[in-house]
């Protein structure tokens, strides 16, 4: 890390390319809720998951051939732990899609943004500073406005619950992913990720005793395009996380749910005044906590200056 210099401003608000991979990427998810909300009229939703990693392994494996051999204990171990976070994450999320609207549950599932720094704390031993809890705070908030008509009162529905659930895993995809992205080969871990993911999904439709679809168009190219989009954004993440950290992550794909109510408002839905209240507070939060980020990191360089500058008085 560079050092600061007395010409450099006290904060930056400048986005890194591996953040700005990152906004591109959320702005991807938040159009899959609705393609996915169309889709459950043709396909159960264990089946369309375990159909739409097939293909998004497919892709990977293609692209990554050649560097598959050399997979690694490590590697295996974070592809599983991660793809059953994104079985249950997915899988959940479009169990819920079965009843509920794709803005509605592109709200839900954004509530992992203030689960995200708790599992931080409990699994990696990171505790969120001041700043960052304040902007989580706010994320939530601003998440709950967004959440309805109604001011953001939910009335949990099942479909709701089970999306609410999916939101705890994906907040676990995003941890494990953080913890094991400098130790793995992103190409050949986003493989065996989305396979395992694919292969718990297809597992799941026995005891959910989901029937297997006829042929629909609608299904095939939702799969195989969101299969692509998949491998496109865990790619991304795997590696743009080397980089960015959880809290940090976590408060970009914050932005997610509004680009789902823009692609909802597109296609006929409604963005309440209050929904908008709501994406400031979110747009606020990431200011808040890009302050914390930028601020710490220039008091940390400080005080490694100042301790050096007394071990040579010494």
């Amino acid at each position: 890390m560079s050092q600061p210099t007395p010409n450099q401003p006290a904060v930056s608000f400048r986005l890194s390319k591996a953040e700005w991979v990152l906004v591109f990427i959320t702005m991807l998810w938040g159009g899959t809720f609705l393609i996915v909300h169309n889709v459950m009229t043709v396909s159960g939703p264990m089946f369309f998951v375990g159909l739409r990693f097939a293909a998004a392994a497919l892709f990977v494996g293609l692209v990554s051939a050649r560097a598959l051999p050399g997979l690694t204990f490590t590697e295996l171990k974070a592809g599983l732990l991660i793809g059953v976070s994104i079985m249950l994450g997915y899988g959940l999320q479009t169990m819920g899609l079965q009843t509920i609207s794709s803005s509605q549950s592109a709200f839900i599932t954004a509530l992992y943004v203030p689960f995200v720094p708790i599992l931080q704390w409990l699994v990696l031993g990171r505790r969120p500073g001041l700043m960052p809890s304040i902007g989580i705070g706010l994320a939530f908030v601003g998440l709950m406005l967004l959440a309805g008509p109604e001011g953001g009162s939910l009335h949990f529905s099942e479909g709701e619950v089970v999306t609410l659930i999916s939101a705890v895993a994906i907040a676990g995809e995003i941890i494990l992913i953080s913890r094991y992205a400098g130790k793995v080969d992103v190409r050949r871990v986003t493989v065996v990720q989305l396979a395992t993911a694919s292969a718990l999904a297809f597992l799941m439709t026995v005891p959910t005793q989901e029937r297997i679809p006829d042929f629909s168009w609608l299904l095939l190219i939702s799969a195989v395009g969101l299969g692509a989009m998949s491998a496109v954004i865990q790619v991304a993440m795997n590696w743009a996380q080397k980089s960015v950290s959880p809290t940090r992550a976590t408060l970009i794909y914050a932005g997610e749910p509004v680009w789902a109510g823009i692609v909802g408002r597109l296609a006929g839905e409604r963005l309440p005044g209050v929904a908008l209240i709501g994406g400031a507070l979110i747009v606020l939060a990431v200011v808040v906590s890009e302050l914390k980020i930028r601020r710490q990191d220039e008091a940390d360089a400080l005080q490694d200056d100042e301790g050096r500058q007394r071990e040579a008085e010494l």
